[in-house]
């Protein structure tokens, strides 16, 4: 299964469109509870508004988390409705870390515009980052089978984080480099974490709570299998479609799967890549590399391990909810998306 190069996008079917018609109103009463400043840059970055407070349409999410924990909660036999809290939680929590990893790589662009720190400043957008937070917290405070999975979510993904920022000043090849191992455990807190409290929190909060934590380790494995896909974005993916500039990841020397497949694969085009990664970062040099990274196998094998990865998601969700088709195709489409 060739996940990155399906040519299929995270498609606008009726149940994305579903899920958002009930989040996005319940989004927009946390928002409404913030200063008023806060809530202009909270809406900056949830797509609703531009940099002057003017209505905006185009640059939201794609909704896959709350979209998750609404189906979960309903293939559990509870109401989307009841999942409610979780979807909005687990959205508000994904914008937040967006906000603050965006200051942290200094990443320009989001969505095809500015970033929110660009936009507005570093200082004001940590703000609002802190401010998406304390309003996903207060959405479960009162809902102690959902709220562990999201606390629990938060632990790990800032443990993610901190290891891909660690990653950085580690060697490509020798002593210290980053193994595989260490790469999933991260992504699995980085991306899988959040991605398993959405499936988590919905099918406790609707009704199945002896479900949550095979349903969390299905969120797992699929936000694994997401990650190394935006890896694959990250040095291939089209400009126009992901919204960030062409080869980003290797611009900034990100350790990716790709990458460390490539430098470990034993192909006379590995060593190459060594000295391309300790090169210049020109265009001319990006456009090198990425070609190395293909022609030493690394392209090949991050697609093959996402492959793996999503297959132990379904599997998952085989066990728990055989019935939960439409929970399935959002997560085929997950992990075979374009950005």
């Amino acid at each position: 299964m060739n996940l990155s190069r399906t040519g299929t996008s995270l498609p606008d079917t009726d149940v994305i469109a579903r899920c958002r018609r009930l989040v996005e109103p319940a989004m927009r009463a946390a928002v409404s509870r913030l200063h008023p400043r806060g809530a202009d840059m909270v809406s900056y970055t949830l797509g609703w508004s531009d940099a002057a407070g003017r209505p905006y349409e185009g640059a939201g999410g794609k909704s896959v988390r709350p979209a998750i924990a609404l189906l979960s909660a309903e293939a559990a036999g509870g109401t989307a409705e009841s999942a409610l809290p979780g979807a909005v939680a687990v959205e508000l929590v994904h914008a937040f870390s967006l906000v603050h990893d965006d200051i942290i790589d200094q990443d320009e662009r989001r969505r095809h515009r500015d970033a929110l720190w660009k936009a507005y400043g570093v200082g004001p957008a940590l703000l609002a980052g802190d401010a998406l937070l304390a309003l996903a917290v207060a959405r479960l405070a009162d809902r102690p089978e959902a709220m562990g999975y999201l606390s629990r979510a938060l632990v790990e993904l800032v443990h993610g984080q901190t290891a891909d920022m660690a990653f950085e000043s580690r060697p490509w090849r020798g002593p210290g480099e980053v193994s595989m191992a260490e790469y999933t455990e991260m992504a699995a807190g980085k991306t899988g974490a959040l991605l398993g409290a959405a499936a988590a929190t919905g099918v406790a909060l609707g009704g199945r709570p002896e479900l949550s934590e095979r349903m969390w380790a299905m969120g797992v494995e699929l936000g694994v299998a997401f990650q190394i896909t935006d890896d694959v974005l990250g040095i291939w993916g089209d400009p126009q479609v992901t919204g960030k500039p062409v080869h980003s990841d290797l611009r900034s020397r990100k350790k990716t799967v790709p990458i460390l497949a490539a430098l470990a694969s034993g192909e006379p085009a590995a060593g190459r890549l060594a000295d391309a990664l300790a090169g210049e970062t020109d265009d001319a040099a990006l456009t090198l590399t990425a070609c190395l990274i293909e022609e030493a196998g690394g392209r090949d094998a991050a697609d093959r391990l996402a492959a793996r990865h999503l297959t132990a998601a379904l599997d998952v969700l085989d066990e728990c909810l055989p019935a939960a088709a439409e929970l399935k195709e959002l997560c085929l489409s997950l992990a075979g998306r374009m950005h």
